[in-house]
């Protein structure tokens, strides 16, 4: 596999990835065209902040498999045109969590002494000690918008030097919230009982800007720390209350614009202490977030669950090896019941029983997703499986039982609509042998593999006879054979296991026979 990198990242990702046995091109000037031709050969893509992955960049390659992003921010990457292509988009959110929230810290104490000011002065010369009079931290109060993985991290180091953490995130429980020592309140109070307001939201829609005048003005006398995103905080604003005494100071190590243009009003103010973008700049968390990416490009290449993948359902890698077994057969029944519903599919419906039920199922649920539209012909994986079935008006549900009557753990997929429904049930067999267990209600013991024929008739002799001489007249072989029925002289159905393609013309002479219901002709493995 060829993997692309487009932004510097540490020796030791790119040697992860070579030990892999992938082939690593870097390209850290790459644009326009030059990058889109570059994309074009790369079965992974890995980029910083430097790199803009957009839908032309998506499109240039229907062989890319996942973008990996070495840091946390994604806002450079267009996650909805890359689900939309089946590619996955991850990140490292655990490997400068550290570093980040210790940039934080020193912004923080930074700012309430002064510090960079005082030295300045002091290399110009100037003993400026009666002119700063700084704020202990001790005592006061630390607003906390965004309480993630590093606004905890910051959260737990400042609430040990002794202050009040006040926290605004409406993705988290006040339980976790307590356990860290922070009180959940709304975002107006969490402005307003701040001494210090630290900011680690990712940039969305629903944030870009939504610090503006309105909002600092509750901040009065304190300050601002954003070693987060950029465009979060509106900068003209906050260089306007630094100006004006509303705030005491601020520091900022992410801007809406990166570079920061020299006109910038926030560098026209002491009391603004800015550094570029050094959050993620130590050695340790380079190499953590280089090492973390490529791991998971290495997971994505090898069809194994990606562990931060943002648009894709991820697992605990710990939790891989009990789940990946029934990943197959969830999608093999998903595929032979889309095959086997006759009319279009509005429904679909994955049912969990037994022991498999105490597992993380998502990526089990998806891949049986992409088992049930495979068959139509879409461009489809465990990436876009979920939002294919939104896009299309599919209803999804997904159910567990923890009693399984005769297996210790069972799947089934069924699909529908307003004329029929289709259920085929799937199981493990010693561990890791995959069957078909039911059909539609009927219990048989069929291999999932290659050609199969699935076949209703009236359960009376020489009916399996006859198949089996159409099939041989046309120069089909069968492999092998299962056979189910309701009640004795009832409807019958087979599933046959075969060699090669069946031609229209044999399921018509089969299909001309009175006793036969239905003949369907199934493919798995990418077979025709």
């Amino acid at each position: 596999m060829n993997v692309l990198v487009t932004d510097p990242i540490a020796d030791a990702g790119l040697d992860v990835l070579r030990d892999a046995g992938h082939e690593v091109e870097t390209g850290y000037e790459l644009e326009g065209e030059a990058l889109l031709e570059a994309v074009s050969n790369a079965n992974g893509l890995i980029v910083r902040s430097g790199t803009e992955v957009t839908e032309e960049v998506l499109d240039a390659n229907d062989d890319l498999v996942i973008v990996g992003r070495a840091g946390i921010g994604v806002d450079n990457i267009d996650i909805d045109a890359a689900t939309d292509h089946g590619v996955i988009v991850a990140n490292a959110p655990e490997g400068n969590v550290r570093a980040a929230a210790e940039h934080t810290v020193a912004m923080t104490f930074a700012a309430a002494r002064s510090i960079p000011q005082a030295h300045i002065r002091l290399k110009d010369g100037e003993w400026a000690k009666s002119e700063y009079l700084g704020a202990e931290l001790d005592g006061k109060t630390l607003g906390v918008v965004g309480l993630g993985r590093v606004g905890q991290e910051v959260a737990k180091k400042l609430d040990s030097l002794g202050m009040d953490i006040v926290a605004f995130d409406p993705y988290i429980s006040e339980e976790r919230a307590d356990r860290l020592g922070a009180e959940l309140v709304e975002f107006n109070d969490c402005l307003e009982r701040a001494d210090f307001l630290t900011i680690h939201t990712p940039l969305t829609p629903e944030t870009e800007g939504m610090i503006g005048e309105a909002e600092l003005d509750l901040l009065d006398g304190g300050y601002v720390i954003n070693v987060g995103r950029g465009g979060i905080i509106q900068e003209d604003a906050l260089a306007a209350k630094v100006e004006d005494g509303t705030l005491a100071g601020a520091a900022l190590d992410v801007f809406a614009e990166e570079p920061l243009p020299a006109e910038s009003p926030l560098l026209e103010h002491d009391d603004v202490i800015v550094t570029p973008h050094l959050g993620a700049s130590t050695e340790a968390a380079q190499e953590n977030v280089a090492t973390s990416t490529a791991e998971q490009v290495n997971a994505a290449l090898s069809e194994e669950p990606v562990a931060n993948a943002l648009n894709a359902p991820s697992i605990d890698e710990s939790a891989f090896p009990r789940v990946e077994p029934y990943i197959e057969i969830a999608e093999t029944a998903g595929k032979v019941a889309a095959q086997l519903l006759d009319g279009r599919i509005e429904t679909v419906e994955v049912t969990y029983e037994g022991e498999i039920t105490d597992e993380d199922i998502e990526f089990v649920t998806a891949s049986a997703l992409k088992g049930v539209f495979e068959p139509l012909e879409w461009q489809v994986n465990a990436v876009n499986a979920p939002q294919i079935a939104e896009d299309r008006g599919v209803d999804v549900t997904e159910s567990k039982t923890h009693q399984a009557a005769d297996f210790q753990s069972l799947i089934s997929v069924t699909v529908g609509n307003d004329e029929d429904e289709i259920s085929v049930d799937g199981t493990l067999f010693a561990g890791d042998d995959p069957r078909i267990v039911r059909v539609d209600g009927y219990r048989v013991d069929a291999i999932p593999h290659g050609k199969m024929v699935v076949t209703r008739n009236t359960d009376e002799p020489g009916v399996i006879g006859l198949i089996g001489s159409v099939m041989g007249k046309h120069g089909v072989n069968i492999a092998g054979m299962f056979n189910a029925r309701e009640a004795h002289g009832s409807e019958a159905l087979t599933v046959y296991n075969v060699d090669s393609q069946v031609p229209d013309a044999a399921k018509d002479e089969l299909n001309e026979d009175g006793r036969i219901i239905g003949v369907d002709y199934i493919t798995l493995n990418g077979q025709n």
